[in-house]
């Protein structure tokens, strides 16, 4: 059976591993849209997605060619632990998978090719990964490609919210990550109403805390969540969506939030906050009923709530206080 970093379960829609003497940057944009990717139950496996960013970061900041397996594992596992999914895992997988996609190149000492996916293995072969020299190539004859694909990686694999962080994270200016393509291929649309109907569904307030901040008549603060995520399949949905303020929207995303049983919000025992502002604004919240949304307005979708608690939530839950 494929592990989560492995490709066996996506199918590729278009092959490859064709060698072209000439790629264009939409046919680089394509093979980043389209990674094999390990796909069961909407388990999230941001594996590839999360080295091919980092190498981009890399190529940035100084065109750096070969990246030691050793040196990317410790920032890759870190990654991992941030943006992937609860479950533990190895950053082994897509150093060694990424190669199939036709965007990155493993050596060792002794040549071409990778020596598999064990962690002793890739050390001991003294293993290097290359963006694939094709790539490279582009990228220095447009320099805007660059940014087109980091903004396709991110819109398919992770929500809005994590986005400048991780652009920070893995060394990518976000002014040049936001530079988008003019389509981004395999995305579908989203629904420009979802926005105004989530805040209308809560009474523009905060399902988490009430917040309701306004200017005039505009909210101020206040966004539409996705709980099972956009990019994985999460429909633009009243079901699938809460009003949160920035800040309860950020820590949903990264996990520190969930929603459990009879609507109540989770807190996670890892988030640790001292100071009096982090106990009011999140520990407190742990038990808590959701606020919203108005009668006649669907809840949140079991099938959602349970995506995010599995897919985002990190840990087991803080008691209730009382």
């Amino acid at each position: 059976m494929a592990e989560p970093g492995q490709e066996a379960s996506r199918p590729v829609r278009h092959d490859v591993r064709r060698r072209l003497s000439t790629i264009s940057g939409m046919d680089w944009l394509e093979r980043a849209a389209q990674l094999r990717q390990w796909s069961r139950g909407g388990v999230r496996a941001p594996h590839k997605p999360l080295l091919l960013l980092y190498a981009l970061g890399r190529f940035q900041a100084d065109a750096a060619d070969e990246l030691p397996y050793s040196a990317v594992e410790a920032d890759l596992k870190h990654l991992l632990v941030e943006y992937g999914p609860p479950r533990v895992t190895t950053p082994a997988y897509p150093f060694h998978h990424l190669v199939s996609d036709g965007v990155w190149e493993v050596r060792t000492e002794h040549g071409p090719g990778s020596p598999g996916t064990g962690v002793r293995e890739l050390r001991a072969h003294r293993a290097t990964g290359r963006l694939a020299p094709d790539l490279q190539d582009a990228l220095r004859r447009e320099p805007s490609l660059l940014g087109r694909m980091a903004r396709v990686l991110l819109d398919l694999h992770f929500p809005a919210s994590l986005h400048q962080d991780l652009c920070d994270a893995v060394g990518l200016e976000p002014e040049l990550a936001e530079t988008a393509a003019p389509t981004t291929p395999g995305k579908r649309s989203r629904d420009r109403r979802m926005r105004e109907t989530v805040l209308t569904a809560y009474e523009y307030q905060c399902a988490f805390c009430g917040y309701d901040g306004m200017i005039g008549t505009a909210p101020v603060g206040l966004e539409a969540a996705h709980v099972r995520w956009w990019a994985f399949d999460g429909p633009d949905d009243i079901d699938n969506g809460l009003c949160l303020c920035s800040l309860h929207h950020k820590l949903f995303d990264k996990g520190v939030l969930g929603i459990g049983d009879g609507h109540r919000i989770l807190v996670s025992q890892r988030f640790i906050g001292r100071s009096k502002a982090a106990r009011e604004h999140v520990t407190a919240l742990a038990g808590r009923p959701l606020i919203g949304p108005q009668p006649g307005a669907r809840p949140i979708a079991a099938a959602h709530r349970s995506w995010h608690t599995s897919q985002v939530f990190r840990g087991a839950p803080r008691p209730t206080i009382a």
